[in-house]
């Protein structure tokens, strides 16, 4: 039995087969609309979720199976003081395989060392986002066709975006990949991940204006200022438009460079950029139900 607890879980050659399969499904999708039948996914969501969740139980309906869990803290167990473990143990009695978001570091992995089914870390804290990555990389192989050899820009709130963490890890097991990291000050990657690209000898650049990279990118991913990850609202209030994206900005960059975000947006995308062949967020969001039902495929080792 396995679990998805950080991109990282999976080598290189697992991610290429896992996009592979996902490949297979977009292509012929109603081929495993029964490869499921008889199985059951619990959505463990102790934070709000749309995208995410919905696109867990979208992908095991879509293989057959049903849907059981909750959306909120409040209303589950842990309103009464239920721990992760336990709630990990009674879960694993009704599901097959559990897919959980919790605000908290390091609480998928307490859920996965007591589960007795496979368990996927939908989002935990600011720490990872594994299959928000696995998203990022099918969409960017589909539209570019390629991993490798491209540079790729990161722009906005990269100290507390869990997304742009996992992205960066992933993207640097392929080679010859190049990072633009756009950010004020208050916002850069942690000194973890700028010690780790150093360390790697990655070509990497921090710059304060995205105006100054853009032309250069073959990907933008762009990220929300998340107020949640904020303790001080005056702090939030000063930072979330630091970052706007819109058609003055798409004007410097190159014909076929594409634009991501993990979403939801608030306003660093305008939405006149929506019109954009080059906006590719919302095909995304659709990539991210097919790479989910490959996940859940593999780690039920369904053939």
């Amino acid at each position: 039995m396995r679990h998805l607890i950080s991109p990282m879980d999976l080598s290189v050659e697992e991610t290429d087969r896992l996009l592979a399969l996902a490949d297979r499904i977009i292509d012929d999708p109603k081929a495993f609309s029964h490869k499921c039948d008889g199985k059951k996914i619990a959505t463990l969501f102790f934070e709000p979720s749309t995208r995410t969740r919905l696109s867990f139980e979208a992908a095991m309906l879509e293989l057959g199976g049903g849907v059981l869990g909750f959306s909120s803290a409040d209303s589950s167990s842990a309103s009464k003081g239920e721990t992760v473990a336990d709630t990990a143990r009674v879960v694993s009695c009704y599901a097959d395989i559990i897919a959980m978001r919790h605000p908290k570091e390091g609480a998928a992995t307490v859920a996965a060392a007591k589960a007795t089914v496979p368990v996927i870390n939908a989002g935990d804290g600011g720490h990872h986002h594994p299959t928000q990555t696995l998203t990022d990389l099918l969409t960017i192989h589909r539209l570019k066709g390629r991993l490798d050899h491209m540079t790729v820009g990161l722009c906005g709130d990269l100290k507390f975006g869990r997304t742009v963490h996992s992205l960066i890890k992933a993207m640097c097991r392929y080679t010859g990949v190049r990072f633009l990291l756009v950010s004020p000050p208050e916002l850069r990657v942690p000194d973890y991940i700028r010690d780790d690209l150093v360390a790697g000898g990655f070509d990497f650049q921090e710059v304060e204006r995205l105006e100054e990279a853009i032309g250069e990118m073959d990907v933008l991913y762009m990220t929300r200022v998340q107020r949640e990850r904020f303790f001080n609202e005056e702090d939030y209030i000063r930072l979330r438009d630091s970052y706007i994206l819109n058609n003055g900005k798409m004007a410097l960059a190159k014909e076929d460079m594409i634009v991501l975000h993990p979403l939801p947006r608030v306003n660093e995308i305008a939405p006149e950029v929506d019109d954009d062949p080059r906006a590719r967020y919302f095909q995304q969001v659709l990539f991210g139900k097919y790479v989910r039902m490959a996940l859940i495929l593999t780690l039920l080792e369904v053939e």
